[in-house]
This record gives C-alpha cells, sequence and structure tokens, in this order.
C-alpha cells in the first residue's frame, strides 16, 4: 500500500446538521483539494460512540458490517458544557469526552479519578486521507494489554505488533508468525486495571493496524489503523471491565446465535475417507462409524470434506452442489444410514467454480462472477482445486449479483433437504488478485446499498462483505428448510456481520505441533473477544506430520474443555498430495482408554459447555476467558508476561481454570490462580489459595491440570451421546438426557456460612427462538460436616427437563453429608473415581 497522506486542518462546526449546541454529538467540515471533507462524533449509548470521517471520494462503509443503532441516552445522565468555538466536553456518568478540532478533530476519554486519558487522538495526525483510504492515528499506551482483531496469530496480547487485517487461505499456517489469517474483524480493544476501550470499523475493505509497533520521534508512541478504500466509520465502546466493552459490541453487532446440542460432542472428519474411490468413499465411511462402535467411542457429527465434489472423469476438480456417484451411489441413503447410527453431516461447500464446472457457463452468462473491467468479462483466477496446492482457473462467486445469491441458496436448500445438518462454508476468505474488478451490485433484496453514485469496485466495497452475503445466503436456505429448527452454519472465514448467520467458527487449517496446540489457546481467546465462541481447533493439527501418542492424548485432554471439539485433518505429503492421511481416536491402540476416558468427560461435560454458549446468547458472555477476565483488580493479571500471552491457561466459564502441558515428556504444569477465590484440583480434591504461582503434576494418562473455583457447581450429564429434547425424531435409539448431576467444591479448610450462588441454563437444543431457555440456580454453603443446597428451577416456554432427580457429586474425599431444599440426601455411593455421590427425591 503507497502513502499519500492528507491530514485536514480548519474545521468549522456544520450548522446544517447541528441540533443544539448542548447535544452530546459534534458534526465538522473543512475543505482540501479533495473536494469537501467531514467528521462527525455522537454519543449513542452512555459508553458508546460513533465517529466518521470522510471525504467527497472516501465514502463510509456503502455496506457496514453493523447496522447504526439507535440513540440510548438518559438525559439525566448526560451533560455538556458550554461549547466553545473549538470544543466540546460531555460528561457521562463518571466518563468525560472532550472533543476538540482547533487544528485536526482530537477524541479523548477520561475516566474519574484518572490521571491519563483511556482513550486519545494523536495531535496534527489523528486523521488523515491516505490515497483512496484513509488512516486514524492514536495515542499507544504502553505495558497495558491489546487484544482481539478477530483472529491472529499468538500470543494473545497484540500489543507491540503490525497486522494486516484481511482474511486469507492460509494453509497449514505457523501460530506464532503467519498473519493475516481467516477473519477480518477490525475490532481492538485496549485493556488496563483502570478501564477497557474497543475501537471498532464497519468496512470491509482490507486495512492494516499497526498496534504501537511503529517509532517516531516526532509522533511518539501511536497506534495507527489503515484502511485501503473509503472513509472512516468507527465505534469507540468505553468500560471499566472486558465484559462491559464485548457486551456492549454485541449489541452493535448481534449477540452470537444458538447453536444445536448435538454440536457440542466429538465431531470426527478426515478428507480421506471422501476422497477415495477404492473402496468407495460411502464404504469407507460406513467402516469408520463401524469402528466407532467397535472402539466405544461416541461421535456426534462427522465433517464431509469436499471430495464428494469431485467430477469423476478428468480434470477431477471440485464442484460445489454436485455429487461423485462413484464414490457416493446414493446419497440419500447414505446421509440416513449415518443418521441411523447417531451421527450428523457437515458439508463441504466453496464459493467458488471452476471453469470445467457443468454450471459455469450459465452463471458467468448470468453475471454471478465479479467482472473483469480490464476484459469487460467475468473475472477469473486461479482457484484451488485438487490436492495440496493445486489449481485451476475459475470464478469466485460475486455474492452482491442475485444470480450468484440466488444460486448458492438454492444449492444449500437442496443440501438441507437431502438430510445434511450442518453447511460448512469452506474456503471463503475471497482471496481475489484485484481491488478493480467490479460487484454486480444487483442484489437489491439483501444488499444495504446507499443512495446517490458510487463505486461498484470490490475493493470499496470489500472482499469479506462477500463473506457476510454468503453466510446469508446459507443460513437463510437452511432456514427455509426447516423454518422451526436453529440453522447451522459452520464457517472458516468470519466478519462481524457473518456471525449474526454463522453459529460456528474454528482456526482453520493448523499444523500438528507442540507449539501448534500452545498457541492454539491463544487464538481461543484472541476470538473470543470478538465473539467467535462456538469455536475450536482440529484436535492433533490439519496438516504437518502424524502426532506422536503422547501429543495426541495431551490435545484431547485439551480440547475436550474448548465449545468445539472436532479432529479433522488433511496431511499431505510428496507422496500422497490429493487424499491426505488421517486422525483417528484409535490410532494408537497403547493410548486408546486414556483418549476415549477424556472424550466421555467431554460428554458428561455437555451440559455444562452448553449452558456456557447459552449464556453466550443471552449475555455475550464467552465460554473460554482470560485469566485476568473478572479479576482486574489482580495485579499479577497486567503484568505477567505469560498471563497475557493466553497460551498455558484460561477459564473455562467462571467454574474452571484450565492449564495444559506443552512438551512432550512433561508431567507438571504451571499455572496461575488469580487473587480471590480458592480453588480445588478436579482430579485430587487438592486444595489452593488464589494469588499465587503453582506448580501441578499432571501424568499423560489421567489428565492435564483442571481447577474448580471453590464454591462452584458444574452440572454434568451422561458420558455417552444423548438425545436433544428438541428432536422430533430417534432413528439411531439415542439415550434420553435422563441424568443430571452437579459436582460441587465445597472447602474442606475454610467454612462458609454465605449461599454460594451458582446457575446454569439448558433448552431444547433445537428451537430457533430462545423462548424455551429454562433457568437453574443451585446454592450452597458448607460446614465441617454437612454441605446445604438449595435448588430452584425457572422453566419456560413449556420446556420440561428430561431428568427428575439430581445427584450430588462432591469431591475426591469428601465425606460429608448433603441436604437439599431442607431434606437430607442419601448417598448413591461412590463413582467410578471414588467420589461420594448423593441423590435426591423427586424433584417435578
Amino acid at each position: 500500500m503507497g502513502q499519500s497522506e492528507i491530514v485536514p486542518e480548519a474545521w468549522q462546526v456544520d450548522a446544517s446538521l447541528t441540533s443544539s449546541a448542548h447535544a452530546p454529538e459534534v458534526y465538522l467540515h473543512t475543505t482540501t483539494p479533495l473536494g469537501k471533507c467531514s467528521w462527525t462524533f455522537q454519543t449513542i449509548r452512555k459508553n458508546l460512540f460513533r465517529t466518521t470521517f470522510s471525504s467527497e471520494n472516501h465514502p463510509i462503509p456503502p455496506h457496514p458490517s453493523a447496522k447504526r443503532p439507535a440513540t440510548r441516552l438518559n438525559p439525566q445522565s448526560v451533560a455538556v458544557t458550554t461549547p466553545e468555538e473549538t470544543s466540546k466536553f460531555i460528561r457521562l456518568e463518571n466518563l468525560s469526552v472532550n472533543i476538540s478540532w482547533s487544528g485536526t478533530p482530537l477524541l479523548k476519554f477520561i475516566f474519574d479519578g484518572q490521571a491519563k486519558p483511556l482513550h486519545e487522538d494523536l495531535p496534527f495526525r489523528s486523521y488523515a486521507f491516505d490515497g483512496p483510504g484513509i488512516a486514524h492515528y492514536t495515542r499507544y499506551a504502553r505495558n497495558t494489554l491489546h487484544v482481539g482483531l478477530g483472529e491472529k496469530s499468538a500470543p494473545m496480547d497484540l500489543s507491540n505488533r503490525h497486522f494486516k487485517l484481511s482474511a486469507t487461505d492460509c494453509f497449514g499456517y505457523d501460530v506464532y508468525r503467519t498473519d493475516p489469517m481467516y477473519k477480518h474483524i477490525p475490532l481492538l480493544i485496549n485493556a488496563t486495571a483502570d478501564g477497557v476501550v474497543g475501537s471498532f470499523s464497519t468496512c470491509h475493505s482490507r486495512g492494516f493496524y499497526s498496534v504501537g509497533s511503529e517509532m517516531d520521534g516526532l509522533w511518539g508512541h501511536f497506534k495507527v489503523y489503515r484502511q485501503e478504500h473509503g472513509g472512516l466509520e468507527e465505534y469507540l465502546i468505553v468500560g471499566r471491565t472486558l465484559q462491559e466493552v464485548v457486551h456492549t459490541y454485541a449489541e452493535l453487532v448481534g449477540y452470537p446465535l444458538l447453536v444445536p446440542r448435538w454440536a457440542f460432542g466429538y465431531i470426527a472428519g478426515g478428507m480421506k475417507y471422501s476422497m477415495l474411490d477404492n473402496p468407495r468413499a460411502s464404504e469407507a465411511l460406513i467402516e469408520f462409524a463401524e469402528k466407532l462402535k467397535k472402539y466405544d467411542i461416541p461421535c456426534s457429527g462427522f465433517q464431509m470434506s469436499s471430495g464428494y465434489t469431485v467430477a469423476e472423469t478428468e480434470p477431477k476438480t471440485r464442484n460445489v452442489f454436485t455429487w461423485n456417484r462413484h464414490r457416493f451411489p446414493d446419497p440419500k441413503g447414505f446421509v440416513d444410514e449415518y443418521h441411523r447410527r447417531g451421527i450428523r453431516l457437515i458439508a463441504n461447500v466453496k464459493p467458488y467454480v471452476l471453469g470445467n464446472h457443468p454450471e459455469y457457463e450459465k452463471l458467468s452468462a448470468a453475471g454471478a462472477f465479479f467482472n473483469d473491467p480490464k476484459t469487460g468479462g467475468s473475472a477469473t483466477a486461479r482457484l484451488w482445486s485438487a490436492g495440496g496446492g493445486e489449481s485451476g482457473v475459475g470464478g469466485h462467486l460475486d455474492f452482491t449479483s442475485t444470480a450468484a445469491y440466488d444460486w448458492w441458496y438454492s444449492g444449500v436448500r437442496e443440501l438441507r433437504k437431502l438430510g445434511i445438518d450442518c453447511i460448512w462454508n469452506d474456503n471463503n476468505e475471497w482471496t481475489v488478485p484485484d481491488d478493480e474488478w467490479h460487484c454486480a451490485l444487483n442484489d437489491s433484496a439483501y444488499l444495504e446499498k446507499p443512495s446517490g453514485q458510487i463505486s461498484d469496485r470490490i475493493g470499496l466495497w470489500g472482499r469479506s462483505l462477500n463473506t457476510e452475503l454468503m453466510s446469508k445466503s446459507s443460513h437463510d436456505a437452511c432456514l427455509a428448510v426447516y423454518p422451526d429448527e436453529r440453522p447451522f452454519v459452520l464457517t472458516r472465514s468470519a466478519t462481524a456481520g457473518s456471525m449474526r448467520y454463522c453459529a460456528s467458527t474454528w482456526s482453520g487449517d493448523n499444523v500438528t505441533s507442540w507449539d501448534g496446540m500452545k498457541g492454539a489457546n491463544a487464538l481461543s481467546l484472541t476470538a473470543s473477544f470478538c465473539l467467535l465462541h462456538c469455536y475450536g481447533h482440529d484436535i492433533g493439527g490439519f496438516e504437518g506430520p502424524q502426532p506422536s501418542a503422547e501429543l495426541l492424548v495431551r490435545w484431547v485432554q485439551q480440547g475436550i474443555y474448548s465449545p468445539r471439539f472436532a479432529i479433522n485433518c488433511f496431511k499431505t505429503s510428496p507422496d500422497n498430495n490429493s487424499v491426505g492421511d488421517i486422525i483417528e481416536p484409535w490410532m494408537y491402540p497403547e493410548v486408546l482408554t486414556v483418549v476415549r476416558k477424556a472424550l466421555r468427560r467431554r460428554y458428561e461435560l455437555i451440559p455444562y459447555l452448553y449452558s456456557l454458549m447459552l449464556n453466550s446468547h443471552l449475555h455475550a458472555m464467552p465460554p473460554q476467558r482470560w485469566t485476568g477476565w473478572g479479576y482486574e483488580s489482580d495485579p499479577e493479571v497486567w503484568t505477567s508476561r505469560v498471563l497475557k500471552d493466553g497460551e498455558t491457561e484460561y477459564w473455562l466459564g467462571d467454574a474452571l481454570l484450565v492449564g495444559g502441558v506443552f512438551e512432550a515428556g512433561a508431567n507438571k504444569a504451571r499455572m496461575y490462580l488469580p487473587k480471590g477465590p480458592r480453588f480445588v484440583d478436579v482430579h485430587t480434591a487438592q486444595l489452593y489459595s488464589g494469588g499465587q504461582w503453582v506448580e501441578i503434576e499432571s501424568h499423560w494418562e489421567k489428565s492435564i491440570p483442571v481447577l474448580a473455583r471453590v464454591g462452584a457447581a458444574i452440572p454434568i450429564g451422561k458420558p455417552v451421546q444423548v438425545l436433544s429434547v428438541g428432536d422430533k425424531e430417534n432413528t439411531a435409539n439415542l439415550s434420553v438426557d435422563d441424568y443430571r448431576g452437579i459436582e460441587i467444591f465445597p472447602d474442606t479448610e475454610y467454612f462458609e456460612t454465605e449461599w454460594m450462588n451458582n446457575v446454569w441454563y439448558e433448552d431444547d437444543g433445537v428451537s430457533r427462538t430462545d423462548n424455551t431457555i429454562s433457568e437453574f440456580a443451585i446454592s450452597y454453603r458448607w460446614t465441617s460436616q454437612e454441605v446445604e443446597i438449595q435448588y430452584e428451577e425457572k422453566l419456560k416456554g413449556g420446556y420440561q427437563p428430561p431428568w427428575r432427580t439430581l445427584s450430588i457429586i462432591l469431591p475426591l474425599n469428601d465425606r460429608r453429608t448433603v441436604r437439599l431444599n431442607d431434606a437430607a440426601l442419601m448417598t448413591k455411593g461412590m463413582d467410578e473415581l471414588g467420589r461420594y455421590v448423593f441423590e435426591s427425591v423427586k424433584l417435578r
């Protein structure tokens, strides 16, 4: 990107737009060689603000990734001091906003009691036009935490680093160095012990973010957001905590979607299966399902890679929405057979069409592809088509065209009618080679097209806009077939807007290594700040060598404590570039028992994991959280490089602090326990005080370290796949979800007279609406002899839990008695781990 900065000055108030001198807003204009320019500031909420910076040649994003929200302010909480000619001061409860424009516009936020601003534009250079795009400069607060930007390489802290804001197919990426990756979400959050501010651009165009990585003696320490095309629309979110900022961001772009309950089980995959001709892919996949049964491995879904679409004759390229009838002679019969085995199917679809696709010419004639102004016809590019690194020529679908949008909608609808349970939007990064390609912009039913003349170049509209529109087309097609069920779209690339239509995503084509497993934790936390909450990784690594038995065990043990758990891979080699190798849970007989034990624990934890996702949908609370989330008063979370890197531990909900082992042969893990609570080792019942670093024994044949917060309660279910309440059919004869245990963690050294309160959520696991999301409250306190529990249900929308009693599970070696709602419970004895279990009387 070349540099050609113009920094407008001599700003004046635009009286034609200003409603009142005492309104919490500012509208400015000036004239430069670029023509008339404008800068605006509006107060939307008490902690949400919108700024724009544009010119006649730099329009604000024509299809922003977030709709402008209605202003919602309590007049009693807003005060505007008497405005001066070049400044305005706004007071919102404990936050002061200072806007001045004697030179360039300058915006500053200060919380009461703070010596330094929480956010401040850079004087003399704050807002610049830079060629066809813009640059926004702000002060850089050193030694603070910066997170976000959708999905960026490890470590979690983005400080002192430079990033490209784009998306690409980074097959086999380096988890510590590759940039860009798959996501395009220009949300940067600066978090400190004194407050948090998020900066979010609604633009789909490519750009760059220098997070304090550029140094200049004249300008000092600064951050700069550079956008390659168009003007700026930016939302600034201010809060005391990370949760406050993330919650407000969700109000702006949309809360995470409901996810079908079955999706929290083990998701299997592997490209090799669907690439086989002898035996046929369908036969190989049935054999895989037989092995699941043979080895007693529960499995809820299978990712059908794109091999099912490969043409039967040369050139054997992938032709989306077609079936290879040699590999799958009876697609419907195959789908039904997998359903009879209790395994849902996730079908891979790619948003481009190669030249030998049977419908390429029809789509080209209909204007479904971008237009290349150099040729006047459909734009073509080299696209991935067969094995690793292999390609063919074809066209990216232009989802701003009615032809592309509707064709895609029809294809997805037919897959859903066939019985495919989840649509897997893959290879949807739109790595097109030319920003000058033209968009059709005739998809008036779905495209928010502004009035007036505006360029139709893909550079201005942003290639990632297509990621959003593709997501909507897949989502709406699923909804058309099953209007009462939540659509389930899995996406590799993502924007802020696409997650209004996609329920899940993952970190893409990772590589097998110990560092790859470790760095993946940082990616999960980075994604969580940007509402990518049903997120995970390809366990064992997608590309690269096969994992050792030890690495596979450790990765499975780590992966069960994430929202999405999938084993999927395409391990290429010079001798096997098209089919690839696979990872299977039983590939190492010597560790099969350990892997099976971990998978059974995963299924036990589904009620807890699913509750966390319902909480995400309702309150934007991430399931996976940084160690300092909720513990902002602990100085260690702000000063420890290890904690800010986010690679070695994280919270799963507010109950479990999960560590890990990231070196071969290691049997110990070092963890930090935040100041405040006490902790109990889930596996050994060892007690620890918070506010310290500890070293925990962690042998591979047992588990990674997992500590529960004293006073927490974790709902668990059966260690097998069960039927969701909302499922209308049970062709696989799945077990009913009629068991609910509650693991509690009272202290054995300190006794608690106050109630320790916990809430979890359940619903039917299928319905689109949140009308049936019901709340279950369990509170307890304890003495040296007894644990006293209070339990309450708040059922909604006719939801009836299939379990009729509760099993209360004490930590290992805890021999106290238990009372529930003033009734003494009878012990059922000990479970297989040696923990005492008590069962309640009938609840309803």
